[in-house]
């Protein structure tokens, strides 16, 4: 694969209560991903960055939410989000916490 296109698959990690439990307890982590991304790419990219073993990688497609701006109505844009399995052994610190 090209290195370019992997540097560019991940967008940023997803972080909210689910997440934070996968991670902890599960060894699975929830990052944004680009709308065309693979599995495959996925995989690598993650490895490629933070240095760990990917053991499975789930994708999902979220719909974007229906928004009111006061009379007028809106949509918020879909996106594409990746759970990542990492090997045992293997952790990611998004933040080092003393």
């Amino acid at each position: 694969m090209n290195q370019a296109r992997l540097l560019k698959v991940l967008i940023a990690p997803h972080i909210s209560e689910k997440a934070s439990y996968l991670a902890d307890n599960k060894q699975q982590f929830i990052f944004k991903i680009l709308p065309n991304a693979t599995k495959p790419e996925v995989k690598q990219a993650v490895e490629l960055l933070f240095d760990v073993k990917v053991k499975a990688v789930r994708v999902c497609n979220v719909k974007g939410k229906r928004k009111t701006f006061g009379k007028a109505q809106g949509k918020r844009a879909n996106w594409k989000k990746a759970y990542v399995g990492l090997e045992p052994g293997f952790d990611i610190r998004f933040r080092d916490t003393e």
